[in-house]
């Protein structure tokens, strides 16, 4: 046989030899679990926290003392969830701070947040943009996570005897075109609206955007520093009017929710009909109609948001998204369900 000849014939069996130990230790490899290839790269990839049905499944979530701040809309739901959270997770540690002045409120939340007094904060309004540069401003961005729907409802005097009012109404009411319920088909009795300070809550900052349509308040508006004192001045005043947060209002024993409406022939009442008599309050209370808001067909709703500090996985960042996270589990939603206002998931 030729040297050419010997080379081929060793080559080829060199190669099947190699196929043959190659194919036995790959199988060795399946059967006995040895990982033969580096995960780093598979690792690199961002890991998303699968939904979680209760507190109790979620896992990573941060130890330490976390001051957070803002919206007063949020208040029943930092009374109900927070407990809830604290129970499951002792060690991550949730402790709501008022602003040192002016009151608390949306604004003042995402104010504290940029000045760096707060882990993450509540807000029953969007980012302003002013609020986004700020803190471009301050080497960080600002994040909103949607957790919940809430909408705005008008409280009136429980003797008021109208159908209802239309957005443009509101609108009219409130900017001083319109004076006396008479204009609305109703008594001869001057109109009082109430509102809180613009510069005082995310609910006023979004009325004046969204139902004002950035209007000024008219001179007949008189202002209140808080909902609980507004809805006083409603109940002893025949013809007073109110706005807040739905939960705030539909609930009360001692002033009415008022049907709202794009068009007058379409008024959406915020409760559950047939409306119960406020004469058997507190006993049996209207409750809220989360339908009409889940659906739009109630026309003035909003989202209530966490607001989180996003600057590179910070210990605040982790906290504001933890705690935005755990309110989204069915756990969460089942309890701000439970505190009147609307499952956003």
């Amino acid at each position: 046989m030729s040297q050419k000849n010997e080379t081929t014939v060793l080559l080829l069996a060199l190669l099947l030899t190699l196929g043959l130990v190659g194919g036995v230790f790959l199988w060795l490899a399946n059967t006995s679990g040895i990982r033969l290839f580096n995960a780093r790269n598979n690792l690199s990839q961002p890991i998303k926290q699968a939904y979680a049905e209760s507190f109790a499944q979620f896992s990573e979530v941060p130890s330490g003392l976390f001051s957070y701040g803002g919206s007063t809309t949020w208040a029943p739901i930092r009374k109900e969830v927070d407990t809830a959270i604290q129970t499951v997770f002792p060690r991550f540690q949730l402790r709501y701070t008022d602003p040192t002045t002016g009151a608390p409120g949306s604004g003042s939340g995402i104010k504290m947040l940029l000045n760096n007094q707060l882990a993450f904060s509540q807000s029953s309004r969007s980012i302003k943009d002013e609020e986004h540069q700020k803190a471009q401003q301050r080497g960080f961005t600002l994040k909103e996570i949607p957790v919940a729907i809430d909408g705005i409802a008008i409280a009136v005097n429980p003797n008021l005897n109208i159908p209802g009012l239309t957005v443009a109404q509101l609108q009219d009411i409130y900017t001083g075109k319109i004076t006396n319920w008479q204009q609305l088909s109703g008594p001869n009795l001057p109109i009082t609206p109430y509102s809180r300070r613009l510069e005082e809550g995310g609910t006023v900052e979004f009325f004046n955007e969204n139902v004002l349509d950035g209007e000024k308040f008219g001179v007949n508006v008189q202002f209140i520093p808080t909902t609980t004192e507004a809805l006083k001045e409603v109940a002893k005043n025949p013809g007073g009017l109110y706005y807040a947060s739905a939960p705030e209002v539909v609930g009360q024993c001692s002033v009415k929710p008022l049907p709202l409406g794009r068009t007058s022939d379409k008024l959406v009442p915020p409760h559950k009909e047939p409306f119960i008599p406020l004469q058997e309050c507190p006993q049996r209370r209207n409750q809220l109609n989360a339908a009409v808001f889940q659906n739009g067909e109630y026309p003035i709703t909003r989202r209530l948001f966490v607001i989180v500090k996003q600057n590179g996985q910070s210990s605040d960042q982790q906290a504001g998204e933890t705690y935005a996270n755990l309110l989204l589990t069915e756990q969460g939603q089942d309890l701000i369900s439970k505190t009147g206002f609307v499952r956003i998931r």
